[in-house]
């Protein structure tokens, strides 16, 4: 049993939760599914229909391992902040999960925090793992390491590319942007579509959010709003399952505030011409829920998404010959930025063992198929990405989304250090007003993004 309070609970979490820990659910332990059963428990963020989705995961890794009793525990929120809140009240009640998925957004925060390494279980199976190892870009791996160690095996990411409607582009007198195409061309796309639009037709609609708000413009400038560093480790694990790869260091670091740099200035005043110009939209705070009706109703040109909006689209009746996508637009590089997801063993589990078999089964490529068996987001193994999005399910250049990767090789994780939702909510706290007074305005918004961040990383 753990015995935290809740000042303590605070501490773990750092800075960065404190803003949705006020709102946190009075629960127990005799609130929690699972409390008192022999059963290795899965938590995931989702309601109970997307824990019964899993049960058919549960029955093939039983079919593997009868032994291995399974519970799936969907656990409501918000937002990613709103459930690693909700995880640490069942560590405080002493009814920690075994296993829990944990996206970008968390990954620093529970590997610093709450996660078991798990480089001795690499090691002893990887005869086993090199399979998966082979079909997984070295980029999904690289953003799970965390000063030296490895904390997740990613199965799903998105990257932030370009959607765009191909009506609107049609209708423009535009082909498909190329490959390479520049920030100066997507303005004039942006501008031929706003011409040929009608009513409240929008070139291009962004929400302000971490992942694909600000920080794809930024990616593309070879900048952030964090200092970006590598930490020393992690040969052990390069040199055993990427040889051909020269080893890229123990995991990202992000310790420092950095929005004044110049590069962030410019990508900033970027997104100020858009506004000003009327390309874009005022970014609003919140989820993709109504921006795909917006997009899907053709009120929309262009929007950042990823692989998960195949899905979404054709549920609101949207042919993939209606759209199509691209690479974001080459600035000072073409960097882009991705999130992606997996399961962490927690440090309190008693059943670690057990919890490295399941973890092993849903990256397998039977675990990660049933897993995954509608396009909801772009598979880690690339080998599988053809059955999810092929065969006219996907849009034309659906590949774009596996190829972010190979052509673009230093695309990385979204800036997502333990204090990630204090540095979220930052950078949101800020965007609009920097934005949104004039030329002028960018570099005095920045300012006080600056300070805000400096305040944020102080939690660690």
């Amino acid at each position: 049993m753990v015995d935290i309070s809740r000042r303590a609970m605070l501490g773990v979490l750092g800075l960065g939760l404190v803003g949705t820990a006020i709102s946190w659910p009075r629960l127990t332990g005799l609130d929690i599914p699972g409390r008192g059963d022999d059963a290795l428990t899965v938590a995931l963020l989702g309601t109970a229909q997307d824990a019964a989705a899993r049960q058919s995961l549960v029955e093939g890794f039983q079919r593997k391992h009868p032994d291995i009793p399974v519970r799936i525990v969907a656990i409501q929120g918000t937002d990613w902040g709103d459930y690693f809140a909700k995880i640490l009240t069942m560590v405080a009640a002493g009814t920690s999960p075994d296993v829990v998925t944990v996206a970008t957004e968390g990954a620093q925060l529970f590997a610093s925090r709450m996660a078991h390494p798990l480089d001795d279980y690499v090691r002893r199976d990887a005869s086993e793992m090199q399979e998966y190892f082979d079909d997984v870009h070295p980029s999904l791996i690289e953003a799970f390491l965390y000063r030296g160690s490895l904390f997740q095996l990613p199965d799903n990411f998105n990257a932030a590319n370009v959607y765009y409607s191909t009506k609107a582009l049609q209708r423009a007198g535009l082909e498909r942007p190329a490959d390479d195409w520049s920030v100066d061309d997507f303005f004039t796309v942006a501008r031929a579509m706003r011409e040929s639009g009608q009513g409240s037709f929008l070139p291009y609609f962004w929400n302000n959010r971490l992942w694909g708000g600000v920080v794809p413009w930024l990616y593309i400038n070879e900048t952030s709003i964090v200092t970006e560093e590598k930490a020393p480790g992690g040969e052990w694990f390069w040199k055993q399952f990427y040889p051909s790869e020269a080893p890229r260091g123990g995991g990202y670091l992000w310790e420092n505030a950095d929005a004044l740099n110049d590069r962030t200035v410019e990508s900033f005043e970027v997104l100020q011409r858009m506004v000003s110009e009327g390309l874009a939209a005022n970014p609003a705070q919140g989820g993709g829920n109504e921006l795909v009706s917006l997009f899907s109703t053709g009120a929309v040109g262009m929007t950042p998404a990823g692989g998960f909006w195949v899905k979404g689209l054709k549920e609101a009746g949207f042919a993939n010959d209606d759209y199509d996508v691209s690479f974001f637009p080459r600035m000072r590089g073409q960097r882009h930025q991705f999130g992606a997801a997996g399961y962490a063993i927690m440090e309190t589990s008693r059943r670690k063992d057990e919890a490295w078999e399941w973890l092993k089964y849903c990256v397998s490529v039977e675990g990660m198929t049933i897993a995954h068996p509608q396009p909801d987001s772009s598979l880690t193994r690339r080998s599988l990405n053809d059955a999810l999005y092929g065969a006219g399910t996907g849009p034309a250049h659906w590949k774009v989304f596996y190829d972010t990767l190979d052509h673009f090789p230093t695309t990385g994780p979204i800036p997502a250090p333990p204090q990630q939702a204090a540095v979220e909510q930052a950078l949101i706290k800020n965007v609009v007003a920097t934005i949104t007074n004039g030329t002028s305005g960018v570099r005095r918004g920045l300012s006080t993004m600056q300070r805000d961040l400096e305040l944020a990383l102080k939690g660690r």
